[in-house]
């Protein structure tokens, strides 16, 4: 059924476009014998609108995976490198934040690793909204960072990795089966900058899958109870997600060399120094506006890989 509603949203809204550019048309014909110039330039204004809204309905048909449309975790994880690697970390977690803000999506923040010094060592986030999973599974994979390190009292520059997991949140309709057998959960105090319950219960959760040695956990919710399920919820995807890209191994085990992609070991670089730049690595995107990003404008880079020999699901 809701593929019926969306389909039918999708038609509607061509149909839309086709009705407001017969329009201009009709008015463009009517301007030109008139000899009317500033009706011409509000068609010619009309007209951009109209080609925005058609480019953008261009890249939703570009979303043709089958969880494209659902939400969706997004996990960072700090590479080698100490306080440099975890603080990264944390530049990319605002960074996905503030996108996902941007984007006027609701964004949870569901587990936090605080780093040693500075930074985090790990952190998820749940991002709920329209064709999430869809725009955010090319950010998955190595991002490299290149500046001159604020924890280096010799004002070298330093090169730090973080990686980004992206999977899509599974819903009823996709079975998982879990045991309670092969889990083993563990209950603990929350961390962080302080609140009602931080620090006074074990509320936070932290769940192992043994049979896979998946571990999840949650802490941001009120009671353990909550934080229990969230943390299912997320085991859940974690575990389909596995079963996928064991799936997708075997084909391309079938198919052979033609169907690997070289990734390398970043997808992105982020230079704050000796210039400032962003190059995504697979589709030549690149920007020299490099705080922009940092402040969450992804949209041309995820555009760039929507329309990549990359995209493919």
């Amino acid at each position: 059924m809701q593929e019926l509603n969306r389909a039918r949203q999708e038609i509607e809204v061509v149909q839309t476009l086709e009705k407001r550019l017969a329009e201009n048309d009709d008015l463009l014909e009517l301007a030109l014998v008139e000899a009317e110039d500033e009706m011409v330039e509000e068609i010619a204004q009309g007209v951009q609108k109209l080609a925005t809204e058609v480019d953008h309905l261009e890249l939703r048909t570009l979303l043709k995976g089958e969880f494209d449309q659902s939400n969706a975790y997004l996990t960072i994880h700090s590479g080698a490198g100490g306080t440099e690697s975890q603080d990264w970390a944390s530049m990319l977690l605002r960074m996905y934040t503030r996108w996902a803000e941007r984007q006027d999506l609701k964004v949870d923040l569901i587990d936090l690793l605080p780093g040693d010094e500075a930074g985090i060592k790990s952190a998820t986030l749940f991002v709920q909204g329209e064709n999430v999973y869809g725009n955010l599974r090319g950010e998955k994979g190595v991002h490299r960072l290149v500046r001159i390190s604020p924890f280096d009292a010799s004002g070298r520059r330093h090169t730090s990795f973080s990686s980004v997991d992206v999977m899509p949140e599974f819903n009823d309709e996709y079975a998982i089966e879990i045991r309670p057998e092969e889990l083993k959960v563990d209950t603990y105090r929350s961390g962080g900058a302080g609140g009602q319950h931080v620090n006074k219960t074990d509320s936070a959760v932290r769940i192992t899958h043994l049979p896979t040695g998946i571990v999840v956990a949650c802490q941001n919710e009120r009671s353990q109870f909550q934080n229990k399920d969230t943390a299912m919820r997320l085991l859940k995807a974690k575990l389909a997600e596995q079963y996928r890209q064991e799936q997708q191994a075997k084909l391309d085990q079938l198919k052979g060399e033609q169907m690997e992609i070289a990734w390398g070991s970043q997808i992105r670089s982020y230079v704050f120094c000796p210039y400032t730049m962003v190059k995504d690595h697979r589709t030549e995107a690149e920007t020299g506006n490099l705080q922009a990003v940092m402040d969450g404008e992804l949209d041309p880079f995820i555009e760039a890989f929507l329309r990549s020999p990359y995209n493919q699901v």
